[in-house]
C-alpha cells in the first residue's frame, strides 16, 4: 500500500515544475522542455498508482515497479526543492528583487557550474522518470481520475462527527453496566468489571457515556480515567492514575514512594476506575497493580475494557460481554452517517440495500460509520449497489475482524487524503495529537497545495482534516473553536494507517538498530537520555528521512542529548522536511542547522538555548518555527527577515526575551506570532530593535497574540497607530501587559492613549489585560461583539468598565484586583435597565469572578430608579437579613450558573442572579450583595416576576461562605430556596447547623470550618425525629470549632452518612452512643481532639465502617493500642485504621 504518501510527494513536483521560478530558470538554460515532459511523466505515473497499488498485493513485479518508481520519485522532489532553494537564496541575497535580477544572476561567473550542473541533474531525472514510466505499460496498469475536491457534496456542518452523546442501540448496556457500578451489595470493598468485545464495537465511548452519567458522578468521590493500550507498565499506570485523581502528575518518585501516594489517595474515597483498552494477559502482573487498588471504600469499582477474554478472566470479578448493533439499530446508524441530517424519508430501495450492506458490518459501530461516510456521497441506487455487490463481496463475515471493511473505506478516500491519512501513523497509539501541529507537519510534506493564490495551505489542510473527521478516520477528544483541538485514532484506524504507510514510516523504540535505511519518516514515542546516543550509528544511516518528530509524552519530564549526537544527527538528515528537538534540554543548537536546505518545520520548544545561531536564516523554505516554552531564550536571529517562507513563529511563554528584531514586520505571510515584546532600547538601536510598528503590514496574523511590556512604548499615539491591530481581522486571543509599576510612575493618560490605540478586530473571542494604569477602560471594549472570554487583572486605577451587558457571546469575566473600581458599568442603571428591555442582559455569560475589589460599590455608577411612584435603591441596613423591596423588575443574568466574588468588602448591589447551578462563592463580601437575588420570584422563562413561585438559587449545587462581614446567620427564608444545593463549606462565618439540616434536603457534602460563632445546639434536644427527612448527607465535617463539646443529638438520624471528620476541636470530650447508629458510616477521621477521652460502646455497631484515623488525641491513642488497649474491642471490626 506504497501509493498514498507517494502520491503526495508525486503531487508537490507537479507543482514544483509549474512554478514561475522554475519556468523562468529552466527558460534561460535550455531545460523548459525536459520540465514539461517530466511533469507529464510524473502526472501519467500518477494516475496509475491507485492501480498499482490494488496489483501490487498479487503482482511482485508491480510491487518492485512501485519501489523503483518509490526512489526516483523522492529523488525527484529532492533536485527540485534543491533548485528552488538555491534560487530562493539568491533572491533573497539580492533584496526579493528575483524576476529583475534573475538572467543577471545566472549570467555570473560563479553560479555558471551550478546552473550547468543543475541542467544536467534535470534532464538525467526525466530519463529516470520517463523509463519507469514506460514500465508501467509491462503490467497493463490502469489510469483512474485523481479527484481534487475534498467534498463536493453540500453536508450539515453541525453533523460533521458522531458525538458521544449520540450513542445508538446501547441504552440497554448502560443501564445494565451503571447497575453494576451502583451496586453496594457486594462482598469486596473494591470490585473489578470487565467489558469485553471486538475491536470497534464502542467499548469506550460506552464506559465514557456511563462515566459522565449524572448517577455515576453522584455515586462515586472520585473518577479516574487511564488509557492503558498495549504498554502495561504498572509503574506508568499507577502514575496516570495519580495524575487523574489529582490533576498533576507526580515528579521524580520511585515505585515505593508512588504506591503509598496511590493508596493514599483511594482510601479515603469510594472511588471509580476505568482502565481503557487493557491487552495485559499476564496474571502477575495484573495482581502487582490490583494490590494496590484494593484501599478503597465498600462501593469501589474498577471497569476494564478489553477485546480479550483471557484479560477479562484474569482481571474481572465480573464480565460484561458487549454483543454488536442489532439490524435496527445498525441501519440507524448507517442512515446517520450516509444520508443528510434533515432527510426524513429514505427511498426504500437505498433502505434495502443499506441492510445488507450493514449485515456485513456484523453490527460493529467503526465498521458502520466508516462504511456509511464512503455511501455518503454516493447519490445513486446503483453506486450503493456497486459497493455492495462488488466492493464488499469478498469481504468475509466479520466474525472478530473488521479490517476489510476499514479497508474499503481507506479506499475510498480521494487521494490527496490517502497520503493525510497515512502520515498519521507516525502518532503512537492514544496518543493525543494536536490538530494545529498535524497540519503544519502535512504543509511541510508538501501534501497540502493550492491551485488558487487567496487560499492559504493552513485553511486548506483544515478542509482535509475535517473531512477526515467526518469520515470517522479521527475521534475529537478536547475540542475549542476554529484551529484548537486536539484528538485520537481508534487503535483499529491506527493499525489501518500503519499497514498503508509501513514502508515509509516507522515508529522507533526498541527497534532502534535495526531501521530500514530507506524509510521517510521517523517517529520517536520513547526515548531516554541515552537512547540517540546508543542508537546513532542506525539512525544516521537512514540519511533520506523527511520527518524527525518526538511523540512521547514527555514534555514536562525532558531528557538530555549531548551536543555531539546532536551535531551528527542533524548532519544526516541532508533532506528533511519536519525536525522535531522539543524537550532535549538543548543549550546550543549546531550552526550546522542553516545546511538544512530542505526544512519546513523545526520544533525547538522547551529547551535551555539562549541564543539561536545565525545560520538558521539561511533556511530560507522553513515554514514553521517553534520555540514555545524556551524561558532562556534572550534574543531571535537578527536577519529575521531572511526568513521568507516563515508562516508560524510560535514563541509563546518566551518571556527572557528582551526586544522584537527589526525587520520581523517584513515577513508578511505570518499567520502566528504568539508574542511580541516591546523593548527598552530605541527603535532600529545597536540591537536592532523593532517597535509596534512591526505588526504594521502582518494583517495574516491569527489565532494569538500577547503584547507584553507596553508601559516602554514611548509614543502611543503614533505607535499603535502604526500596529494596526484592528486590521488584523483573523486574531481571536489578544493579552496586553504592562509590568508593575510604582503608582507616582505612572501616567495614566499615556496608559489610556496606548489602550485606545491598540482597537482588536471586531472578530477577538478573549481579551485579557494586566496591570494597565488608566482611569477609564477604552470605549472599543463595548463594540467586540463576538468576545466569549474577558480577564481585566490588577488594573488599580480604573475606576468603571464600559457598557458590556449587550454584548452576545461573552461567557466569562474575570476581574482580579482592582483597587479603585468602584462599579462595573459608567451607565446609570436608568440607561442600562431601558437598554436590556430591548436586549438581553448578558445573554450568554456564564461565569462571572471579582476578586479583591475593595473599593467595588455596586454594578452601576447610579442605582437609583426614580419611575413615577416605583423607586429601586440599593439597601444601606446593616444586617443581610433586611429585605429588599423590589418595585419594578431588575434586569439579571439569564445564564449565569457560577459566580465568586473574594475580598469586595464594600460591594452591597448586585443585579439578580437567580438562575446559578454550578457554584457561588462568597469570601469576605456582605451578604447585602445577595439581597436583590433573594428578594426575586422567577417564572421559568427567566423573567423578574411577582407572580411566579419558583424561588431564586433554587438550581444552585455548590456554596461556599467564608469571612462573611455580617455577623449573622443565613436567614432561614433563604436556606427554604436551596432546594438543589448539594455541597456547603463555611468558613469562619455565623451558621447555625441545625437550620442548614432542616432546609438543605439535597444536601451531601457539608463542611464547617473556623466558626466561633457557629450554632451546634439550637435543636439540642431533639433526638432527631426533625431531621428524619435528611436522606442525602453522606459527608459532614468540623474544624477548628473551639465551643464544640459533643455532637448535636439530632445527627444520629442522619443514617446516609459515610464519613465523618473532626479536626482541631479541643472542647470535645466524649462521642455519644448513638453514633452507632450511623450504621453507612464508612470514614470516621478524628485529629487533635486533645480531650477527648474515649471511644463509645457504639463503635460495634459500625458494622460498614472502613477506615479510622486517629490522630493527635493521646488519651485515643493509648486506648487504641491494638490488642492491649482499652477501646481496641471497640473498633478491632474496622478493615483499615492509623492510629498515631
Amino acid at each position: 500500500m506504497a501509493d498514498a504518501i507517494l502520491y503526495g510527494v508525486a503531487r508537490t513536483i507537479i507543482v514544483s515544475l509549474g512554478s514561475s521560478t522554475l519556468q523562468q530558470v529552466g527558460s534561460i538554460w535550455g531545460f523548459e522542455d525536459d520540465l514539461e515532459k517530466m511533469s507529464n511523466t510524473v502526472s501519467t505515473i500518477q494516475a496509475v498508482l491507485g492501480d498499482a497499488e490494488e496489483q501490487q498485493g498479487s503482482n511482485h513485479q508491480v510491487k518492485n515497479w512501485l519501489m523503483k518508481l518509490r526512489e526516483a520519485v523522492f529523488d525527484a522532489d529532492d533536485l527540485l526543492s534543491e533548485f528552488s532553494t538555491h534560487v530562493l537564496r539568491q533572491n533573497v541575497m539580492g533584496g526579493g528583487k528575483m524576476t529583475k535580477k534573475v538572467r543577471v544572476f545566472f549570467s555570473s561567473s560563479n553560479q555558471l557550474a551550478f546552473g550547468f550542473k543543475m541542467a544536467r541533474k534535470i534532464k538525467a531525472m526525466r530519463e529516470r522518470l520517463n523509463d519507469i514510466a514506460k514500465d508501467r505499460n509491462n503490467f497493463q496498469l490502469v489510469e483512474r481520475p485523481l479527484g481534487t475536491a475534498v467534498v463536493t457534496r453540500k453536508r450539515d456542518q453541525t453533523h460533521s462527527f458522531v458525538r458521544e452523546e449520540d450513542v445508538i442501540g446501547r441504552e440497554e448496556d448502560r443501564k445494565a453496566i451503571i447497575g453494576q457500578l451502583l451496586d453496594f451489595d457486594v462482598e469486596e470493598n473494591v470490585s473489578f468489571i470487565s467489558i469485553v468485545g471486538i475491536g470497534g464495537l464502542g467499548k469506550t465511548t460506552l464506559v465514557q457515556y456511563i462515566y459522565n452519567d449524572e448517577k455515576v458522578k453522584a455515586y462515586f468521590e472520585l473518577q479516574m480515567w487511564v488509557c492503558v493500550s498495549n504498554d502495561f507498565d504498572v509503574k506508568t499506570i499507577v502514575e496516570r492514575i495519580i495524575t487523574s485523581a489529582t490533576g498533576k502528575k507526580p515528579e521524580n518518585l520511585d515505585m515505593d514512594q508512588l504506591q503509598i501516594e496511590l493508596r493514599d489517595k483511594l482510601s479515603q474515597k469510594k472511588y471509580l476506575l476505568v482502565l481503557d483498552d487493557v491487552w495485559n494477559e499476564d496474571k502477575e502482573i495484573w495482581c502487582n497493580l490490583k494490590t494496590l487498588l484494593l484501599d478503597g471504600s465498600k462501593g469501589s469499582k474498577v471497569v476494564i475494557t478489553t477485546r480479550s477474554n483471557l484479560v477479562a478472566d484474569i482481571t474481572g470479578t465480573m464480565q460484561y460481554f458487549l454483543k454488536g448493533l442489532s439490524k435496527d439499530q445498525s441501519w440507524s446508524l448507517l442512515k446517520q452517517m450516509a444520508f443528510e441530517k434533515k432527510q426524513d424519508t429514505i427511498n426504500p430501495n437505498f433502505e434495502a440495500i443499506g441492510r445488507d450492506i450493514v449485515e456485513k458490518c456484523c453490527g460493529v459501530p467503526l465498521a458502520i460509520k466508516a462504511i456509511g461516510r464512503v455511501l455518503y456521497n454516493k447519490r445513486t441506487e446503483s453506486e450503493w449497489s456497486y459497493i455492495k455487490d462488488k466492493e464488499l463481496k469478498n469481504v468475509i463475515k466479520l466474525k472478530d475482524d473488521i479490517f476489510p471493511v476499514l479497508k474499503l473505506s481507506y479506499d475510498h478516500l480521494p487521494p490527496h487524503l490517502k497520503c493525510c491519512f497515512a502520515y498519521c501513523s507516525l502518532f503512537p497509539k492514544d496518543y493525543l495529537i494536536e490538530k494545529l501541529t498535524l497540519i503544519r507537519l502535512w504543509i511541510a510534506q508538501g501534501f497540502i497545495q493550492s491551485q488558487e493564490e487567496n487560499l492559504q495551505l493552513e485553511d486548506i489542510a483544515n478542509e482535509y482534516f475535517e473531512d477526515l473527521l467526518w469520515r470517522s478516520f479521527f475521534q475529537v477528544v478536547e475540542e475549542d473553536n476554529g484551529m484548537f483541538m486536539n484528538f485520537k485514532m481508534h487503535d483499529l484506524i491506527h493499525d489501518l494507517a500503519q499497514s498503508i504507510s509501513s514502508i515509509e514510516c516507522t515508529l522507533v523504540n526498541s527497534n532502534a538498530k535495526h531501521v530500514n535505511e530507506k524509510v521517510r519518516h521517523m517517529s520517536f514515542p520513547f526515548y531516554n537520555d541515552s537512547f540517540f546516543g546508543e542508537n546513532l550509528n542506525s539512525l544516521v544511516k537512514a540519511n533520506k528521512i523527511r520527518t524527525f518528530i518526538l511523540t512521547s509524552h514527555k514534555w514536562n519530564d525532558p531528557v538530555e542529548v549531548d551536543e555531539s549526537t546532536l551535531r551528527k544527527l542533524i548532519s544526516a538528515f541532508g533532506y528533511i522536511r519536519a525536525l522535531d528537538l522539543h524537550g532535549l534540554k538543548i543549550k546550543t543548537l549546531p550552526n550546522i542547522i542553516g545546511k538544512l536546505m530542505h526544512l519546513k518545520y523545526l520544533d525547538l520548544s522547551k529547551n535551555d538555548i539562549e541564543v539561536l545561531p545565525g545560520s538558521i536564516t539561511r533556511l530560507v523554505n522553513l515554514h514553521t518555527l517553534k520555540l514555545q516554552y524556551c524561558e532562556k531564550l534572550k534574543e531571535l536571529p537578527i536577519d529575521i527577515q531572511k526568513l521568507v517562507s516563515l508562516k508560524h513563529l510560535d514563541i509563546k511563554s518566551c518571556y527572557n526575551l528582551t526586544h522584537m528584531p527589526y525587520g520581523v514586520g517584513q515577513l508578511t505571510s505570518l499567520q502566528t506570532l504568539s508574542l511580541f515584546v516591546v523593548s527598552k532600547d530605541p527603535i532600529g538601536s545597536s540591537k536592532r530593535c523593532g517597535g509596534l510598528a512591526e505588526l504594521n503590514k502582518l494583517n495574516d496574523l491569527r489565532g494569538e497574540i500577547e503584547i507584553t511590556d507596553l508601559e516602554l512604548v514611548k509614543d502611543a499615539i503614533s505607535e499603535t497607530k502604526a500596529a494596526n491591530l484592528k486590521e488584523k481581522q483573523h486574531l481571536s486571543d489578544l493579552s496586553l501587559r504592562w509590568n508593575s509599576r510604582l503608582d507616582d510612575v505612572i501616567n495614566a493618560g499615556d496608559d489610556e492613549n496606548l489602550l485606545d490605540g491598540l482597537q482588536p478586530p471586531q472578530n477577538l473571542k478573549y481579551l485579557f489585560v494586566l496591570l494597565y494604569g488608566g482611569v477609564r477602560f477604552s470605549i472599543w471594549l463595548s463594540s467586540l461583539t463576538k468576545l466569549t472570554e474577558l480577564y481585566i487583572h490588577c488594573c488599580n486605577k480604573c475606576q468603571h468598565l464600559p457598557p458590556l451587558y449587550q454584548l452576545p457571546s461573552l461567557r466569562k469575566i474575570s476581574l482580579w484586583e482592582m483597587q479603585s473600581l468602584e462599579y462595573i458599568s459608567d451607565l446609570d442603571i436608568t440607561n442600562e435597565v431601558s437598554a436590556s428591555s430591548l436586549t438581553t442582559f448578558f445573554p450568554s455569560l456564564e461565569s462571572l469572578t471579582l476578586v479583591a475589589c475593595p473599593n467595588l460599590k455596586g454594578w452601576w455608577k447610579r442605582d437609583i430608579v426614580d419611575n413615577g411612584d416605583a423607586t429601586i435603591m440599593t439597601s444601606t441596613s446593616s444586617s443581610w437579613s433586611h429585605q429588599y423591596h423590589q418595585h419594578m423588575s431588575l434586569p439579571s443574568f439569564p445564564c449565569l450558573s457560577d459566580l465568586n466574588i473574594t475580598y469586595c468588602s464594600k460591594l452591597t448591589s448586585m443585579p439578580p442572579f437567580p438562575y446559578l447551578e454550578k457554584l457561588l462563592d462568597l469570601i469576605g463580601v456582605s451578604g447585602k450583595a445577595l439581597q436583590q437575588t433573594m428578594a426575586m420570584k422567577m417564572n421559568t422563562a427567566g423573567a423578574s416576576s411577582l407572580s411566579s413561585s419558583i424561588p431564586p438559587l433554587s438550581k444552585l449545587r455548590k456554596l461556599r461562605l467564608s469571612e462573611m462581614l455580617d455577623k449573622e446567620p443565613l436567614p432561614e427564608e433563604w436556606l427554604q430556596n436551596l432546594t438543589s444545593l448539594e455541597e456547603l463549606n463555611i468558613l469562619r462565618c455565623s451558621t447555625s447547623l441545625s437550620q442548614i439540616l432542616r432546609h438543605l434536603t439535597s444536601l451531601k457534602e457539608l463542611s464547617i470550618v473556623d466558626c466561633e460563632e457557629v450554632d451546634l445546639f439550637s435543636d439540642a434536644d431533639d433526638d432527631g425525629t426533625k431531621f428524619q427527612h435528611v436522606k442525602c448527607l453522606q459527608s459532614l465535617s468540623f474544624s477548628n470549632i473551639s465551643k464544640l463539646e459533643s455532637l448535636p443529638a439530632y445527627l444520629q438520624s442522619v443514617t446516609t452518612l459515610q464519613k465523618l471528620s473532626i479536626y482541631n476541636c479541643p472542647s470535645l470530650m466524649t462521642l455519644p452512643e448513638w453514633i452507632g447508629n450511623l450504621t453507612s458510616l464508612q470514614y470516621l477521621e478524628i485529629e487533635v481532639c486533645p480531650n477527648l477521652t474515649s471511644l463509645p460502646e457504639g463503635m460495634h455497631r459500625l458494622t460498614s465502617l472502613q477506615f479510622l484515623r486517629i490522630n493527635n488525641c493521646p488519651h485515643l491513642k493509648q486506648r487504641c493500642q491494638k490488642e492491649i488497649g482499652e477501646d481496641w474491642t471497640k473498633i478491632a471490626h474496622v478493615p483499615k485504621y492509623s492510629i498515631w
